[in-house]
């Protein structure tokens, strides 16, 4: 698969997505806890290529 377009991406969209990551993780964790923690692994993901871009880019 090809990602080169998260290259493009401002990281505050990583940060956005990690937060709505997070809120679904958290409305979903009591129905299905399988979805709930790869939620949280995505939302983690995507604050860490957040936070590695910013860094880059400064």
């Amino acid at each position: 698969m090809n990602f080169s377009f998260f290259k493009n991406w401002p990281p505050i969209y990583f940060y956005l997505v990690s937060i709505v990551s997070f809120v679904l993780s958290n409305i979903i964790r009591d129905k299905n806890l399988v979805f709930y923690y790869i939620l949280l692994v995505a939302g983690t993901v995507f604050f860490v290529f957040g936070l590695t871009k910013r860094i880059k880019n400064k």
